[in-house]
This record gives C-alpha cells, sequence and structure tokens, in this order.
C-alpha cells in the first residue's frame, strides 16, 4: 500500500515539476524560482536548453520508479535495482541544493516538493 501511494506521490509530483520546466522552456517569467534566481523573468536560451535536460532526466526518473514500483515495464525491473539508487542520492542532492539557494522562493517551493519526492523515493527503492 505504501509503495502505491508513495509511488502516486512521486509521479504527480514530478509531473508537476516537468511542466513547470516546460512552461519555462517556452518562456514563462519564473526565472527567480529556479537556478539559485539568478535570472529574473524569463530565462536566457542556454538556460532553457537547461530546463530540457532537466526535463529528460525528470522523466527517466519516474519510470525508474515507476518500474521499480511493478506498474511499468516489469521485464526491465533488474535495471532499476541500481537506478532507483541513483534516484535517491539525486534527490538528497537536490535537498540541499534547495536549502542553500540565494532565491527564497525557490527555497519556498523546492525544497518541500524534493524532500517529499525524495522521501517517496526512498519508500519504494526499500521495497521489496
Amino acid at each position: 500500500m505504501y509503495i502505491e501511494i508513495s509511488t502516486f506521490v512521486f509521479t504527480t509530483l514530478i509531473g508537476v515539476t516537468i511542466i513547470f520546466h516546460l512552461l519555462l522552456l517556452f518562456g514563462m517569467p519564473w526565472g527567480e524560482a529556479t537556478m539559485g534566481g539568478k535570472y529574473k523573468g524569463k530565462l536566457p536560451i542556454k538556460m532553457r536548453i537547461v530546463s530540457f535536460i532537466s526535463i529528460l532526466i525528470l522523466l527517466l526518473f519516474a519510470i525508474i520508479v515507476l518500474v521499480k514500483a511493478n506498474i511499468l515495464w516489469n521485464h526491465f525491473k533488474s535495471y532499476t535495482e541500481i537506478g532507483i539508487w541513483f534516484v535517491v542520492g539525486y534527490l538528497a542532492l537536490g535537498i540541499v541544493m534547495n536549502t542553500i539557494t540565494p532565491s527564497k522562493i525557490e527555497r519556498k517551493i523546492w525544497v518541500p516538493v524534493t524532500v517529499l519526492l525524495f522521501v517517496t523515493s526512498l519508500i519504494v527503492a526499500l521495497a521489496e
């Protein structure tokens, strides 16, 4: 039961984060809420490419969690036994980075989201 709930919360939050990055990619003026708040308004083109790369990474993370939780492509489950720990580690680092960012809005939005993503991915990682 915990695995299913954790997977649902994880994929929902990843989906919201992907939508956020898509909107940044297409020019929404939310630069202060990402990348340390260095860019006010719209992100420059180079940083939009970073958002695109983030989308690809987040999609991969969602697939890893869904496969590990036996929801998607069970025949790839053996790959997720290691992959899930990359997800957990990346999110642990994300907590640190979002906590120390100089951007107040980034801390307020992304610390709670990253903590929830970390906890839910850890639950899935520890599941048998």
